[in-house]
């Protein structure tokens, strides 16, 4: 045994370099070398021995030495170049030209050496190919036809007394032939048991990657039925393999993913071509609950083997090959990324924008304050009476409270939306404190040629809420109203019980709002329409206030309008005795409402009212 792996060891060395990573090609070398090294080996060892006995060998003896030595140098040219093919093809050949001479001096046709020729397609069958059998056995044709014509030039007799006057000839013959015969078995039940071996670790192999690979495989048929899960299919579907055999994935697959899915599959079958798809399928959680996770599918067309071995090349299979990976992590973590840059790009540019405002609302009335400010202190210059020095400063004191109601709004803005704003709930009646609002800007409506009407309903329970921040949010919400509603128009405000909520409703007959801009109603630094230089001023403050002030309560702010028909915000405010839940308010993310029902009840007191 020992001997044997040495030899084995040996003949590996000999083997072309190209080849010795490959079992199967280097082991069809290892035969090839060992078999044609042999044979010269043991002829060069038995000439000696031979001369001294039989002295001055004939032309046929000198052949048969030949045969043996010969191959040596076929083997000696493998090793140098790697060429099975080509080393088999000279080895035909030569054999067949060698059997052929040795026959014609040994009877021909009847030599028992012609059995060499038989052996030739045998040999060839180790070199795995369909040509070289074909070319061995037309080598051993050809020399059987020149053998046959022997007898047509002279040589059937001199071959017939030559054959049955030489039978140590045949005895050798026939020896070789059956010793060659049998390392020929040898080499193809080696042949056969390195192919087991290989087959034997290629399935072990894949089984081992099928049952501990991270990525899920999965066999897909013609009509996308399951054939065939891996392990890993139990982890990222949560439910066993078997469950899945039988039966297609798309009820898995997330309703807005099943055209990708079904795309990536029938391109795979239709077009023979590698595709994938970023889709979700749903995992059934610890609880039973649905959970969809992100997973990249990657899909191969699988080849029908019979058509690919008829049409001798790879075609594209009905059948496709898919592996699933769990990418949930990384692509919860790439939206995440992707939102937080929206968010990013959106809040440069409100900043943008109410950095543009807020220069037109600082500058207008520090204008104002700085020019007739210079003007009185001219006055004797200028001649200013007193009617004229008292008109100027009253727009001076206009301008400064206008500059501190900008300045408060970004103030109590910058609180709400960094928490530090803090309020006092006590019990208050919202009835009077409406209607305190109300009568403060009634003065103001009616300049505009605006009607406000106040419908208030009866029993009112109390509200737990700061005071001095829900006279600031009706303030704000009503003077608004009339700065975005033309002359004749209405005003309405009315209020109900709905349960464990006070709701609070404010509607105008006014510009409206475009339904493009209404869903980022209540954003800091947000002005509806985008030009801070239009008819109707202000910094885009009013709403964001509301919005946070009224999260602060434990409550919440609706948006509904229309363009040229109108708006209607409505207030949720936990009646009196609910607890609040002092939360800071999300500003940068407002949590508005499009295309909200509108209160039939309130619309019919409004209308009611006007």
């Amino acid at each position: 045994m020992f001997l044997f792996a040495s030899l084995r060891d040996y003949l590996g060395t000999l083997v072309h370099p190209a080849v010795r990573h490959d079992p199967r090609s280097a082991a069809q070398h290892r035969v090839f070398i060992g078999s044609r090294l042999l044979g010269g080996l043991l002829a060069c060892a038995a000439l000696p021995i031979f001369l001294t006995i039989r002295g001055v060998p004939s032309a046929a003896e000198v052949a048969v030495f030949a045969w043996f030595i010969a191959p040596m140098l076929l083997a000696g040219y493998l090793s140098l170049t790697g060429s099975l093919e080509s080393a088999h093809t000279m080895s035909s050949l030569t054999a067949a030209a060698f059997v052929t001479i040795i026959a014609a001096q040994t009877g021909g046709v009847y030599s028992l050496a012609t059995v060499w020729l038989v052996i030739l397609p045998l040999e060839a069958v180790l070199s795995g190919t369909r040509r070289l059998i074909f070319v061995s056995a037309a080598c051993a044709i050809v020399a059987l036809l020149v053998l046959a014509a022997l007898p047509l030039f002279g040589w059937h007799d001199q071959a017939r007394e030559a054959l049955f006057g030489q039978p140590t000839y045949a005895a050798f013959a026939v020896a070789s032939a059956v010793i060659f015969a049998a390392m020929l078995a040898l080499a193809a039940e080696s042949s056969l048991r390195l192919r087991g071996h290989e087959a034997a670790q290629f399935a072990f192999d894949h089984a081992l990657c099928a049952r501990y690979g991270a990525d899920a495989m999965i066999r897909f048929g013609a009509n996308g039925i399951v054939h065939f899960a891996s392990p890993s299919a139990n982890v990222l579907f949560s439910r066993p393999v078997t469950e899945l055999l039988g039966q297609g994935l798309f009820e898995t697959v997330h309703v807005a993913d099943r055209p990708l899915y079904l795309k990536a599959i029938g391109d795979a079958q239709a077009l023979g071509q590698r595709t994938s798809a970023e889709i979700r399928i749903r995992r059934f959680t610890a609880l039973g609950g649905p959970q969809f996770v992100w997973v990249d599918m990657r899909c191969v067309p699988v080849a029908d083997a019979f058509s690919a071995h008829q049409a001798g090349e790879h075609l594209a299979g009905r059948e496709v090959l898919a592996s699933l990976r769990d990418i949930d992590e990384r692509k919860t973590r790439d939206i995440a990324r992707e939102f937080e840059r929206a968010e990013t790009q959106r809040a440069h540019a409100a900043k943008s924008q109410f950095l543009a405002m807020m220069s037109h609302e600082l500058r207008t009335p520090l204008n104002v304050i700085i020019g007739f400010s210079e003007m009185l202190m001219q006055e004797e210059v200028l001649g200013i009476d007193p009617a004229r020095r008292l008109e100027y400063s009253h727009l001076i004191n206009e301008a400064g409270h206008h500059l501190l109601s900008v300045v408060n709004g970004v103030l109590d803005m910058s609180k709400i939306d960094s928490g530090t704003l803090e309020i006092a709930p006590e019990s208050v009646d919202l009835t009077e404190e409406v209607k305190t609002c109300c009568d403060l800007l009634l003065l103001k409506a009616g300049e505009a040629g605006v009607t406000l009407a106040m419908e208030m309903a009866d029993n009112l329970p109390a509200v737990q809420a700061d005071r001095r921040a829900l006279k600031q949010v009706m303030l704000n919400l009503l003077s608004n109203a009339i700065r975005f509603t033309d002359r004749n128009g209405r005003i309405g405000v009315s209020a109900r019980h709905d349960g464990r909520w006070i709701v609070i409703a404010v509607q105008d007959t006014g510009i409206g709002i475009a339904e493009d801009d209404l869903g980022r109603l209540g954003e800091p630094f947000f002005q509806a329409g985008g030009a801070y230089d239009r008819r109707h001023d202000g910094t885009g403050l009013g709403l964001s206030i509301v919005k946070g002030l009224v999260e602060l309560h434990g409550g919440d702010v609706r948006f509904e309008s229309q363009l040229g028909k109108g708006t209607r915000i409505t207030l949720r405010l936990p009646a009196d005795g609910q607890p609040i839940p002092l939360l800071r308010p999300q500003l940068s993310s407002p949590r508005t409402e499009t295309g909200l029902k509108t209160d039939d009840a309130s619309n019919k007191e409004f209308k009611k009212t006007a």
